[in-house]
């Protein structure tokens, strides 16, 4: 089991950049591939950007690519979203989520961290 917690979101302005980090507990935090997901008010929750177990693969949403980048820390238990060019649509909240190896759904969610970007 893993527990995940968000931080780095904010208020920012377009254009600018912020950077969300999901801390995770627990010793196994290799074992799980990592995903960031997003809520905007009236929306459902998105796919955001995925890295695989190792590190050597990374999925982008269409409306990200190019501006977000996904990564992981083994040594820190963590898993970093930079937000480049941010933009007004990109205003949601973004959960950070885990999902066991041999899995194809992610069991685990943080609580969600808050991120406003004003026109």
């Amino acid at each position: 089991q893993v527990q995940l917690v968000e931080s780095g979101g904010g208020f920012v302005q377009a254009g600018d950049s912020l950077r969300l980090s999901c801390a995770a507990s627990g010793r196994t935090f290799s074992s799980y591939h990592m995903g960031w997901f997003r809520q905007a008010p009236g929306k459902e929750r998105e796919f955001v950007a995925s890295i695989h177990w190792s590190g050597n693969s990374r999925n982008y949403a269409d409306s990200v690519k190019g501006r977000f980048a996904i990564s992981r820390d083994y040594a820190r238990n963590t898993v970093v979203l930079q937000m480049n060019s941010l933009k007004p649509e990109d205003t949601a909240v973004y959960y950070c989520a885990a999902r066991m190896r041999l899995s194809n759904d992610y069991n685990y969610w943080g609580q969600g961290t808050q991120v406003t970007v004003s026109s």
